[in-house]
């Protein structure tokens, strides 16, 4: 039997998204070719990746046949006119968190993909990460009973703004478009759409030019979801606590895979994703314990996205789970500006659509 040739990417930009998460995960997933980069230093590209062909522009990288897939990791302002212009070319597509700069944008981009003859994915990567899957098994076990109160915090410490586009004054700069979509995704996987949104964003280190404090609540009624991100957390976070009618869970590192990739390590390598930190269970007796964690592994994103282009399986992550994230991140825009909680703005058949996927995924 002769094996089935490997599906071909195209990896527009190699800044951090691309050389630190995409390129290296692509690679060691079977199935997958990357093939081709956009970048104008041919010479660094090579040095990391001999063999594969570099196009100068995005748009060259879009025109090449050769590719199955176009997976765009350029800054956030250009994600949703690359998008556009790779599946009017009938590629499939991937883009790199945020979808898009609004929630307008990405409707367009649903719609376009809709009547294309490529499919569109987001890489919401850290559905597949240690510390996220662990709460989330145990909240499906039933460990703490229903959830009242859950808290998922992506807190660092880098007190001084870096030169580059993510910390700008630039469209798509800041911390809610670049932490908020990791943290609105796992939220929304666990308990679907809030009712309302209430935000608080802030510039707090010297010399900010756009957002690096989030703290925003999702209002689900009872149950309150908390999702934070802060630049100046030296310790002391926890990434994720929880409180439900029977008990209380505490996550207090997070998934080690991009600290990993930053030093080097290839994805699959002995070691990879896993997890020395232990998920702390509390009863209602106050009494605690801890269970291990199974490892991560951000190569679950591709190797579905493989399936998906291969067989028909499902997407990693489809276009309405996406369009759910911006309507959240656009509330918290909308939010913030007006001082209070904003419902969510999404009409009635998206909300529909978002349920019939969730519900089957649940």
């Amino acid at each position: 039997m002769t094996a089935s040739p490997p599906i071909r990417l195209g990896l527009t930009g190699y800044g951090y998204a691309g050389k630190t998460f995409h390129a290296p995960l692509i690679r060691a997933t079977p199935g997958l070719e990357l093939a081709a980069v956009t970048s104008r230093d041919a010479g660094k590209v090579h040095a990391d990746l001999p063999g594969v062909r570099v196009h100068e522009t995005p748009a060259a990288l879009i025109a090449d046949d050769s590719l199955d897939v176009v997976v765009i990791a350029t800054p956030n302002d250009t994600h949703a006119p690359l998008a556009a212009d790779a599946l009017r070319a009938g590629r499939h597509v991937v883009i790199d968190k945020p979808m898009a700069l609004n929630l307008a944008e990405a409707r367009s981009l649903v719609a376009l993909a809709e009547r294309s003859a490529g499919q569109l994915s987001v890489f919401h990567n850290r559905r597949w990460d240690s510390d996220y899957l662990a709460v989330k098994q145990a909240i499906d076990e039933g460990a703490v009973g229903e959830v009242m109160h859950f808290e998922s915090h992506i807190d660092r410490y880098r007190p001084t703004v870096r030169d580059r586009w993510r910390e700008s004054s630039a469209p798509g700069a800041g911390i809610w478009y670049d932490l908020g979509p990791h943290l609105v995704d796992q939220a929304l996987q666990l308990f679907g759409l809030p009712e309302r949104v209430h935000a608080a964003l802030a510039i707090q280190r010297a010399g900010g030019l756009s957002d690096d404090w989030a703290h925003v609540r999702l209002d689900y009624g009872a149950r309150q979801v908390i999702v934070h991100a802060s630049m100046l957390a030296a310790g002391g976070a926890r990434r994720f606590v929880v409180h439900g009618t029977r008990g209380s869970l505490v996550k207090a590192g997070a998934d080690r895979q991009e600290a990993q990739l930053l030093a080097g390590l290839s994805p699959g390598a002995p070691g990879w994703g896993e997890d020395p930190d232990p998920l702390t269970v509390i009863d209602a007796q106050g009494h605690a314990h801890t269970l291990p964690l199974a490892a991560g592994d951000q190569r679950r994103y591709y190797a579905a996205l493989r399936d998906a282009i291969a067989s028909e399986a499902p997407w990693p992550v489809a276009p309405i789970e996406a369009l759910a994230v911006m309507a959240v991140i656009d509330a918290g825009f909308a939010s913030q500006r007006e001082g209070c909680a904003v419902a969510l703005p999404l009409s009635g058949a998206e909300r529909a659509t978002f349920a019939t996927g969730h519900d089957q995924s649940a």
